[in-house]
């Protein structure tokens, strides 16, 4: 189910010379209620010749943006039923399976409704400083709406409406139409917001995220009371003496770099008690059997290793797979005061060999005794240089890092998490009122933790990747995420089944058949879809000469870059099952 560009850009349109950019034909189109089928059904006619057919059928990804549906009309924003019209005849005219993507996250930013919403913060989350997070994704604006679901909140009501419309329309559709909309997406990737969003996925240092606005900090407190039930026991379990929960802070800011009222305000990247030991490992020969965590000479356990890490196999020529990232995120809570030593164990049997090592310290509020002296490692182990052909580097944390555990901070990281999957909840109940059975409703989720170098509590969706989630799973997988036993792990373990994924991309050129057995893996896994990003339907004149990791990934048997010539070929392959 390719991710299409171009619904609206309609045959008659590109033919008016007088048009001059993709938004001048899509407005002809919509004016004219003509849709862009044509040019579609002969990207995917490419793709699979005579229609869908067998097990393995080539359909498409539908996008409706619900915001941009709105136009003002006198002095109300009313939706346009003459775009959602033109939207729905595009379904019933490409007669293939559709995976109708409902968007309502901060992707969801174009239209002349969305310049007002901004001028209102309680539509947004927002940073400490009480500025929204904005950002751009490759030149695309992004808008970080609000998560709180009350129904009052001016873009949660158009969000909402919208919905309901749109799902009242597809209903009204006819069954044969309908029969072809296997999956309904919803909102888009909802997560927490934060700065330098283009690519600031794994930053550690001087981070800063959402959301500081009144509501979601009055809603903290609420959470707060409901989690520990009174004050006494709040005050017990953090070793504090607040009065009220009302003067309970949302933990905001940095010891490192400013003073603080009470310590129970610092919030930094490893303030929760979480200390990311990560890099990576390129092994060809796979010798190394297993990694372990070694803390001030002890065991601790396992390591998690084959996790996605596409910079590396960016910038390294003889790395042939992303899936060479490891990571272990160590609990200090647990940890005394004091200097602490991580080291990264490799074994190939027998013999122990050095990956890496840093010496960390770890700070409780209500510990006056810091230990100044050095911890003592694991003694008598090979230096992994003598292993030829295996490359390696430990990333995370920075020598030298320290780690201020405030209780209150992981309360709030988990809040913020709770913030995601209420939302989430919400959307779904007002899709099911709304009439959308509840067999077609998935999620269109990112997946931070297959990423080992990324920050994952700036997004704070684990809540919303659990086993008990009433809609299907659906997580977006780029690069060795597409084929990842890391990936394969985590659906197990939360026994999510009948899951799709809304975006799929190896990203890789360097291995023939890569594609084709990502693939399989989710066809063997029981995946329903998976969504190729990305084909389009708009001519190259309409789209300049800019270059970047977006266009980069567009489906085309001329594409050579991130291998997207080969993924091509290989969807028209994997498409004769």
């Amino acid at each position: 189910m390719p991710t299409v560009e171009g619904l609206y850009a309609c045959e008659e349109g590109l033919k008016q010379s007088n048009l001059k950019g993709i938004d001048q034909v899509n407005h002809y189109c919509i004016e004219h209620q003509l849709d862009g089928a044509t040019g579609i059904n002969r990207l995917l006619d490419q793709l699979e010749p005579g229609g869908p057919k067998g097990q393995v059928q080539v359909g498409y990804v539908a996008t409706l943006q619900l915001l941009a549906l709105y136009k003002r009309e006198g002095s109300n924003w009313v939706i346009d039923d003459r775009k959602l019209g033109v939207y729905l005849q595009l379904l019933a005219n490409i007669q293939r399976p559709v995976v109708v993507y409902l968007s309502a996250d901060h992707f969801d930013s174009q239209g002349p409704l969305v310049d007002g919403l901004l001028e209102d913060p309680r539509n947004l989350m927002l940073l400490r400083d009480g500025k929204p997070a904005m950002a751009n994704y490759f030149g695309y604006r992004i808008v970080p709406y609000t998560l709180q679901p009350d129904d009052t909140i001016a873009v949660n009501h158009y969000r909402y409406t919208a919905l309901k419309h749109v799902i009242k329309r597809l209903g009204q559709l006819p069954k044969a139409v309908q029969d072809r909309i296997i999956a309904v997406t919803l909102p888009g990737e909802l997560h927490q917001m934060f700065t330098d969003f283009e690519s600031g996925t794994g930053r550690y240092q001087d981070i800063r995220v959402t959301d500081y606005s009144t509501a979601s900090v009055a809603g903290f407190r609420r959470w707060l009371a409901e989690k520990y039930g009174n004050l006494q026991k709040f005050n017990a379990h953090h070793g504090s003496h607040f009065a009220r929960f009302d003067d309970v802070p949302a933990p905001s800011k940095d010891i490192h770099q400013e003073p603080l009222t009470s310590f129970f305000e610092h919030y930094d990247a490893f303030a929760d008690g979480t200390l990311p030991i990560a890099g990576w490992l390129w092994d060809p020969q796979q010798r190394i059997k297993q990694l372990d965590l070694y803390i001030d000479g002890s065991r601790v356990g396992p390591v998690p290793r084959g996790l996605n890490r596409l910079d590396v196999y960016r910038a390294l020529a003889d790395v042939t797979t992303p899936n060479v990232g490891y990571r272990y995120d160590l609990d200090v809570s647990r940890l005394t005061s004091g200097q602490h030593l991580a080291q990264i164990v490799a074994s190939d049997g027998p013999r122990p060999y050095l990956l890496g090592q840093v010496p960390f310290a770890v700070k409780h509020a209500d510990n006056k005794r810091f230990l100044l002296t050095s911890p003592d490692g694991l003694k008598n182990v090979n230096s992994i240089g003598g292993l030829s052909g295996v490359k390696t580097s430990m990333d995370l944390p920075k020598a030298g890092t320290t780690v201020y555990f405030n209780p209150l901070a992981r309360d709030w990281n988990q809040y913020r998490g709770w913030q995601v999957r209420r939302f989430m909840d919400r959307l779904y109940q007002v899709g099911r009122e709304a009439g959308l059975p509840a067999h077609k409703i998935y999620s269109h989720q990112i997946l931070p933790g297959v990423n080992s170098s990324w920050n994952p509590q700036l997004f704070a969706v684990e809540q919303s990747l659990e086993k008990n989630t009433p809609w299907k799973a659906g997580i977006n997988l780029y690069g060795g995420a597409t084929n990842s036993d890391w990936v394969r792990t985590f659906l197990s373990q939360r026994q999510l089944t009948d899951y799709g994924v809304p975006e799929f991309n190896p990203q890789q050129w360097k291995r023939p058949g890569v594609h084709l057995e990502a693939m399989r893996s989710h066809y063997l896994a029981g995946a329903r879809f998976i969504s190729p990003y990305y084909l389009s339907a708009v001519p190259d004149r309409y789209r300049g000469n800019i270059q970047h990791g977006v266009n980069a990934m567009e489906l085309r048997a001329d594409n050579p870059k991130d291998g997207s010539d080969q993924f091509y070929q290989a969807i028209r392959q994997f498409a004769e099952y």
